[in-house]
């Protein structure tokens, strides 16, 4: 009995292995069950020196701010994969920049949830550059993580992390996007990038599900 037992949890551990250790079960978190890509954006209090490009190490570190007062600002640049992956490229956020590499969407979902110390929570918003003005836009429709009391669960986040719902003032850009909801890396726009609003969280975690 002994050693079949040892002969499954073997078994489990290779297969782990040969996933990167990012095979989901069903635990009742709210998140799918399967092969998934993990990225974690942890708020540290202390900026980090060390040199954090392209060591896609599946995490960000940002700014934690504080829990009441103005949230700390980090821009979190995208760009796009192509080879369908997804790669963190500058894992070092505490300077108000990091960036990250994934798909265009349509090919996975993406799920969330928020950790840590109850009370901190974060605001994260799609955004773009306007090509024709150079200004800043901003989804009007975004995502808040709170960390209560308890067990924290996944939710899908998928749309607002991936399409940006432009202001309805914004007439000349709603035409030349072909509409006021406009998909990540569509040619419209430029420079697309979440900004990370933290009042305090301590860790986001991101989970990327291939469709």
């Amino acid at each position: 009995m002994k050693t079949k037992l040892f002969v499954i949890a073997l078994a489990v551990m290779l297969l782990a292995a040969g996933t990167g250790g990012d095979l989901a079960s069903a635990t009742g978190n709210g998140a799918p069950s399967g092969e998934h890509y993990n990225l974690n954006i942890i708020g540290v209090p202390k900026a980090k020196t060390a040199d954090m490009t392209n060591d896609d190490g599946h995490r960000i570190f940002v700014a934690l701010g504080n829990k009441t007062g103005d949230p700390v600002n980090t821009k979190i640049a995208l760009s796009q994969s192509t080879d369908g992956t997804f790669r963190v490229l500058d894992a070092n956020g505490t300077d108000g920049k990091a960036a990250f590499q994934l798909p265009a969407p349509g090919s996975y979902t993406i799920w969330a949830r928020p950790l840590g110390q109850p009370g901190g929570q974060a605001k994260v918003t799609t955004c773009a550059i306007d090509p024709v003005t150079g200004e800043e836009v901003c989804s009007t429709s975004f995502e808040v993580f709170v960390r209560g009391a308890g067990q924290s669960k996944f939710t899908d986040v998928t749309t607002n992390l991936t399409f940006i719902v432009l202001d309805p003032s914004l007439t000349e850009l709603i035409t030349a996007c072909d509409g006021a909801t406009v998909s990540l890396f569509s040619p419209c726009l430029q420079g697309y990038f979440w900004n990370y609003a933290n009042n305090g969280l301590k860790l986001l975690q991101l989970r990327f599900y291939p469709n």
